[in-house]
């Protein structure tokens, strides 16, 4: 395994990193299969790891803990708060007083002193960046922290948090986890160039698009994929025509479709490590195969005639979209008001 480094924070991290959300009830409940799945990633040279407080409400991390128990100095340990823990409305988003709680709640559950990186999971448009910059700073100077970052910003929300932490002396972002896979392009556009300017590392999630390739979801086809009867994207026909135009680039390469797809999430420049999220041996032996895939320019050309770079093919149904996308009344004016003249 080649390691490289997560930005300018002179951390080392492979190019693959082990994620936690199928830990747990809502994944895989077994701690021992969980722990031989961790150990195995381990073994093969898989350095860095990432969870989250929310997954499986907080089992995720406390199965994590257990299956690094000895091992815990030698991992890049990421974990991630944001999300709703409890019925309290001040047991979510991004403000201090709720950053200083879920620290502690993450640090208990992982049985760690320290996290190597802890993210923002989304933004939260209800507090003010300098407010979570400077709780997150706290935590840096504390040792409960090593560096920070975000998850699924805008562009312009990561050069704003760049530009308050350098007024104010804060912890910058050093890190940027967004979605990115053959049908998900649309951060090669701003967010990746963006990320390199300020020397942030980027750890892309879902480079299987959820599902879609792995070759279990096809067009005019039966899935055993359960999900696939809960989120809309992946019956989305713009998206299941593509994949039926991508499983022939990877028949003639010679290649699974999922290694196809693994390669091409950690080929960009741009991205330092490219997330796998196994529930089963099986599928993290078939991840980890993909390890020595070289795609060539060929095939590289191939996909940007599919998926032309800097798009995105439909979006998935877990993406952040800001509040002027969500609330009609931020995209529309008042009927009165509608009319040119």
């Amino acid at each position: 395994m080649h390691y490289r480094t997560l930005g300018r924070t002179g951390i080392k991290v492979s190019p693959y990193a082990l994620g936690a959300m199928m830990f747990g009830p809502m994944g895989n409940p077994d701690q021992d299969d969980v722990t031989r799945i961790v150990h195995k990633a381990l073994d093969a040279g898989i350095n860095f790891v990432d969870t989250a407080d929310v997954y499986s409400n907080g089992a995720s991390e406390e199965m994590l803990a257990k299956a690094l128990a000895g091992r815990r100095d030698r991992v890049v340990l990421a974990t991630k708060l944001s999300g709703p823990m409890g019925d309290d409305p001040n047991q979510r988003g991004n403000s201090r007083r709720w950053i200083m709680q879920a620290v502690e709640g993450s640090l208990r559950r992982l049985q760690t002193d320290y996290i190597d990186l802890y993210q923002i999971h989304r933004p939260d448009p209800d507090t003010d960046i300098e407010e979570t910059l400077s709780a997150l700073t706290d935590l840096v100077h504390a040792g409960k922290v090593r560096v920070i970052g975000s998850s699924t910003m805008p562009a312009s929300d990561i050069v704003e948090a760049q530009w308050v932490a350098e007024r104010r002396g804060l912890q910058r972002f050093r890190t940027e986890q967004p979605t990115y896979s053959i049908l998900n392009r649309g951060i090669e556009r701003e967010i990746l160039p963006v990320a390199e300017r300020y020397g942030m590392g980027t750890l892309v999630w879902s480079p299987l698009a959820q599902g879609l390739l792995t070759g279990r979801i096809r067009k005019g086809q039966q899935s055993d994929l359960r999900r696939a009867n809960y989120f809309k994207h992946l019956t989305d026909e713009r998206r299941l025509d593509a994949v039926e135009r991508i499983i022939p680039i990877a028949e003639k390469a010679g290649l699974p479709l999922t290694h196809l797809a693994m390669a091409f999430a950690v080929a960009h420049p741009g991205v330092t490590s490219a997330i796998i999220g196994p529930r089963t041996m099986e599928q993290l032996d078939d991840l980890l195969a993909s390890a020595e895939v070289n795609l060539s320019d060929e095939i590289l050309d191939s996909i940007d005639e599919v998926v032309a770079p800097g798009t995105d093919i439909g979006a998935l149904d877990m993406a952040y979209n800001p509040p002027a996308i969500q609330h009609v009344n931020l995209r529309r004016r008042p009927a009165a008001e509608r009319p040119a003249a």
